[in-house]
């Protein structure tokens, strides 16, 4: 796909952007425990800011990997690593004695895809994806995947297995994104596989996490 006439300014911006969405999460998640506010808060202007950017620029969104007509050979290069992901999760549970599924994972299997979705936009479309296509930089693809996957790995500081889990996803889902543009599966499967990954390896119960205090 043709990328989209996209002054460099606004590229360096939306990296910009993305890092301060990423410091907020340490200040608002993390130090405050605001999980919920910030959550809806980063759903709702991200998503304001790429309904005004469609406006501004029609066919960014599909540029993006908002589309559908490439979902199958997304899939089908996501859906292996995705399963193998599960079986080692789950292995690992077993092994660190973190295995904790109860009825809560479900309603995090149904709601973490939209904010992995947005997660997926920051990390890959707006980070990878503009650093992909500065002057200099394009041939770089490795380099670029790595420091996403850096940033990725670095936002869930200081939990060590989270870090190393995010990092492994962001390298894969980096390269499976420049060559299929595609949020909708990433997000997906981001979703589903941070959900069993925290209630098998980590051992945490993110629902509580966030919903906790709604209860």
């Amino acid at each position: 796909m043709t990328p989209p006439a996209v002054a460099l300014q606004t590229r360096i911006l939306e990296i910009a952007a993305v890092l301060l969405t990423a410091a907020g999460k340490f200040l608002f998640m993390d130090y405050l425990n605001w999980r919920l506010a910030f959550i809806l808060t980063a759903i709702a202007g991200w998503g304001l800011y790429v309904a005004v950017r469609q406006r501004q620029v029609p066919g960014i969104t599909a540029y993006w990997g908002f589309r559908t007509d490439n979902f199958n050979p997304a899939l089908r290069l996501v859906l292996p690593f995705g399963i193998s992901t599960v079986v080692v999760c789950t292995l690992l549970g077993l092994y660190r004695d973190t295995l904790n599924v109860t009825w809560h994972i479900l309603p995090i299997l149904l709601l973490y895809p939209l904010w992995g979705t947005v997660q997926q936009f920051l990390l890959i479309a707006l980070t990878a994806g503009n650093l992909h296509e500065l002057p200099g930089l394009r041939p770089r693809t490795f380099i670029i995947v790595l420091a996403s996957a850096l940033l990725f790995g670095a936002v869930h500081y200081p939990f060590a297995w989270l870090m190393l889990g995010t990092f492994v996803l962001a390298v894969f889902y980096g390269f499976v994104y420049l060559k299929e543009r595609n949020l909708y599966v990433l997000g997906i499967f981001h979703g589903w596989l941070g959900a069993v990954f925290f209630y098998t390896v980590v051992g945490r119960d993110p629902f509580m996490e966030v919903f906790g205090r709604l209860l």
